[in-house]
Order: C-alpha cells, then sequence, then structure tokens
C-alpha cells in the first residue's frame, strides 16, 4: 500500500487520566494526505484510507475504541502482565464466522502492527507480531511501569476493510499518572525534533517535523517501514488514536531524507493531543513525543444551507469525525 498521504487513521484512542486534564472531546478524525481528506475507512493505520475498521460499523467513529467491530473481535491470551519484565503477548483476531484471521494484506510492510501506551499516554511503544500457523500473534512485550494500558491491533485482512481494534491490559502495581504539559520540541537519544504547524479543527492542517542532531540539520533520514517518518496521535479524554503517514515517500522523486517530514492531519474537534513521530537513523528508530492543545483554536462555521426549511443537525453524541 503506497504511503503517500495515507492515513488509516490507527484508530483514534487514548484516554488520558491524569488527573482529570484532559478534557474528553469528540472522536478524532484521520489525517489525510495532500492528495487529499480521507474517507470510508476505519480511522487507523494507512495509506490512503483513514478511519480504520468501517464496514458493518459506524463510520463516523473512530477505530480503536472497542475489541470488536466490524465483524472482526480481538481477544488477548491474557489481559494482566507484570511491569518491568520482558515477557510475550498473545491475541488473535476472530473473523465474522469465530474462526481466527489468519490472512492479511502486508501494509507499510507488515500485515499486523500493534500500538501500546499507558492510559495517561506514557510508555508508548510500536511493535511487529509474529503470527502463527493457528492464527495467534505473539510479541514479546515489556511493559516499564504499573497502570492501565490500551493496545491497539492495527490489519487489513485479506479482502477485507483496514480495521483497528483496542483493548486494556493490566500492569499490577500502584503508579501516579503523569500530567503531560504542551510542547513542540522533543529531544531523544542526542537528536532535537521541532514541530511546527496548528491542528485546526475542522480544516486539513500542515504540520511539520523537524530533524536535527548535534545543531545541524539530518538530511540522511532512513525508510522505516517505508516511510520517512511515522506519526501517531493520541487525543485525551477518549482514548482517540490514529496513525498518520507523511506526505510523499522514499524513491518517490521529490521527498527528501530530512531534515523535514510533512504531514497533513484534519481533526474535528479542539482538545489536547499527544503526538509521537517514529524516525530511523543511523539503524536505530526513535520516537519523538509532542503535547499540542488546540482548545484555543475554534472549529471553523459551517456554510448556511441553501435549503429554504433546513432539518435541525442531529444532537452530537459525543463520536466526531482519527488515526
Amino acid at each position: 500500500m503506497n504511503t503517500v498521504a495515507k492515513l488509516s487513521a490507527y484508530g483514534v484512542a487514548l484516554a488520558l487520566v491524569a488527573g482529570g486534564a484532559w478534557a474528553a472531546g469528540t472522536a478524532v478524525g484521520p489525517f489525510a494526505g495532500a492528495a487529499g481528506l480521507p474517507g470510508g475507512e476505519d480511522a487507523g493505520h494507512g495509506d490512503a484510507h483513514s478511519g480504520t475498521v468501517a464496514e458493518a460499523a459506524r463510520t463516523d467513529e473512530p477505530g480503536g475504541l472497542a475489541s470488536s467491530r466490524g465483524g472482526y473481535t480481538l481477544t488477548p491470551t491474557t489481559t494482566t502482565l507484570t511491569p518491568g519484565t520482558n515477557q510475550p503477548f498473545s491475541f488473535k483476531i476472530l473473523g465474522p464466522d469465530g474462526a481466527p484471521v489468519t490472512g492479511y494484506d502486508v501494509e507499510h510492510e507488515k500485515r499486523m502492527h500493534l500500538i501500546v501506551v499507558r492510559r495517561d499516554t506514557a510508555g508508548f511503544q510500536h511493535v511487529h507480531p509474529e503470527m502463527g500457523a493457528d492464527g495467534s500473534w505473539t510479541v514479546p512485550l515489556a511493559l516499564p511501569q504499573a497502570g492501565s494500558y490500551r493496545v491497539f491491533a492495527d490489519f487489513k485482512p485479506t479482502g477485507g476493510t483496514a480495521t483497528t481494534l483496542g483493548v486494556d491490559v493490566a500492569a499490577a502495581g500502584e503508579f501516579e499518572p503523569v500530567e503531560f504539559r504542551p510542547s513542540r520540541v522533543a529531544n531523544v537519544d542526542g537528536y532535537q525534533v521541532r514541530l511546527d504547524g496548528e491542528l485546526t479543527p475542522g480544516k486539513a492542517s500542515k504540520v511539520t517535523l523537524t530533524v536535527t542532531k548535534d545543531g545541524r540539520e539530518v538530511t540522511d533520514l532512513q525508510p522505516y517501514l517505508g516511510a520517512y517518518g511515522h506519526l501517531v496521535a493520541l487525543r485525551g479524554g477518549d482514548l482517540a488514536y490514529l496513525h498518520v503517514h507523511p506526505d510523499g515517500e522514499p524513491g518517490d522523486g521529490r521527498t527528501k531524507p530530512g531534515p523535514t517530514v510533512t504531514f497533513f492531519a484534519e481533526v474535528p474537534s479542539a482538545g489536547t493531543y499527544r503526538l509521537f513521530l517514529d524516525f530511523q537513523h543511523q539503524g536505530k528508530v526513535r520516537t519523538a513525543e509532542f503535547t499540542v492543545d488546540t482548545t484555543g483554536t475554534p472549529a471553523p462555521v459551517p456554510a448556511p444551507s441553501t435549503t429554504q426549511n433546513p432539518t435541525p443537525p442531529p444532537t452530537d453524541d459525543g463520536h466526531g469525525g482519527h488515526g
């Protein structure tokens, strides 16, 4: 699947429970590339698809908020893990017939993408399980600290729709939720990544990430899963999750390997978002984290209806237009 202007919203989801510091909002809408805004598929992982999961399910609800949707169900072997240890985490995806799904399309060089993050958005991980002959997926997983974690499975069953399902797992023990203050500059392993651009509710917004190291621009980023960067956005309050891919791809003749990676994003509502950028340089993948508050950015007023007696809009049910 081409990564240009793609976005399958890896599902939107991430309820931040840091002492009520995160306000709930309507569901996050998908990110779209320069070629256009997504529409139709479940807001999750991907290429030109926006909205992960979808068929037979509500198309206005982001993916990752449920463990079962569109006929597919995420069933982990266990929902309790021991913090501070590296242990196998296994699960199956059951299809509409109740049997384990064994046929998957390759999306961004993998058949299954797994995102794990604690409910306060700490401990973000993006891993890739291996599937056994019986349809069981397994991956070594280490949860650094105690707490409640959300696990997102992003996949595309052969002949089906790109889908993102989510389930909670618990790491026993006491923990104190982390509150993340707004930040647009991230420092990781000697690299500095700056985020420019605004997430404007209701509009496609250009977001640019610039990577430098020791004060010098990094111009030789390496492809990771077929792209120079992968962006996940998590909105506070409802576990809304988006997976976004950049505008352009390695080898397309126009996309440079740094220092900038550009995305086009559309979020339907104001709120606080945590953004995670995965990028690869010198053979190692690193993750830069940001916190963006859009509550001061009002959503655009829709154009008035041209009908003489317009029907009043339905009452908002709390589910917005991500991932």
